[in-house]
């Protein structure tokens, strides 16, 4: 004897197969929502490490450029140490993003890290040789000196000797006295008018034909004392003394500067930041702009966050 369901019966069947498959769309539903959240919650944390490794990438740059530029000693080592820890801060998120993308980032992005990595090392290998040169400011303290002491230097000597010329304009050496006095001014001015342009030469070869043309005008302007100091009647002139002894100042004050010169640290600094440094951050930028485009890009189910939406 077979047993036929009556028609509840098969009706209550349809209603628990049905109960049974709702529920299973929705435990189904609730997975890949969880998924989806997941993913998206990945890719969020990596989109925000990258800014901020833009962020801080900027602020090291723009602390760097700032160090090459400040007036003082304090001022570019206090940009130097910004820069630095800016960088750092950039290490760092560096290596929580490989951490990531290692458990779980596709290939791609890590290759694109990689290229960062790369990059990046080479924008603190410029920094170690840019940042000391920046805090030495040797071009800076040049100019310093050479438009201020050095300057005063020259100013007074030559006005000592102006005024050994107007006191002694009616004495019977007055010509011989000019002829020495007035050489011994101009060279000297000619030495102060050659220090900034050392200053900021960048080429040892220049600075040598620079130094050359120094030593020219500097034999010029001890050739005229010695001559003035010859003449018995100045030998012992108090203002023959004040512009002699100006002159040595000067002449210890110019071997300073060109020292000072020679070292050159804001000038290679400055010329490191706008060759090597730029085309490094650059790279750098280039490197973490595509992973972001690669992050966003990476398709999650049942969401659109990073992609743009698609024409209607």
């Amino acid at each position: 004897m077979k047993f036929k369901p009556g028609k509840s019966g098969v009706l209550w069947v349809v209603a628990g197969t049905a109960a049974l498959l709702v529920l299973m769309l929705v435990a189904l539903h609730f997975q890949q929502t969880q998924d989806s959240m997941a993913q998206l919650a990945f890719k969020a944390r990596r989109v925000d490490l990258v800014g901020r490794m833009q962020l801080d990438l900027a602020s090291a740059s723009e602390a760097e450029k700032s160090a090459v530029l400040a007036v003082s000693d304090h001022a570019s080592q206090t940009f130097a140490d910004e820069a630095i820890a800016a960088s750092g801060k950039v290490e760092q998120e560096r290596r929580e993003l490989e951490g990531l993308l290692t458990a779980g980032g596709p290939q791609d992005e890590r290759e694109l890290l990689a290229q960062f990595v790369s990059a990046f090392a080479e924008f603190q290998r410029v920094d170690s040789e840019l940042l000391p040169l920046a805090a030495k400011d040797t071009n800076v303290k040049a100019y310093s000196l050479a438009f201020g002491p050095a300057a005063t230097a020259v100013k007074e000597g030559n006005a000592a000797l102006s005024r050994l010329v107007a006191a002694n304009a009616d004495s019977p050496e007055a010509k011989t006295m000019m002829l020495l006095a007035f050489p011994a001014q101009i060279s000297a001015l000619r030495i102060e008018t050659l220090l900034p342009p050392h200053i900021a030469e960048e080429s040892d070869q220049k600075m040598d034909e620079l130094e050359a043309l120094m030593a020219g005008e500097d034999t010029q302007v001890r050739k005229s004392l010695g001559g003035l100091a010859a003449l018995v009647r100045f030998s012992k002139d108090p203002d023959l003394a004040t512009a002699a002894a100006r002159y040595v100042e000067f002449s210890h004050i110019r071997t300073q500067i060109l020292a000072l010169s020679r070292e050159n640290t804001n000038v290679r600094s400055l010329s490191i930041s706008l060759n090597q440094k730029r085309k490094v951050m650059l790279a750098c930028q280039a490197a973490l702009g595509a992973l972001q485009q690669a992050i966003l890009a990476e398709p999650i189910a049942g969401t659109t966050y990073g992609a743009p939406p698609r024409p209607r």
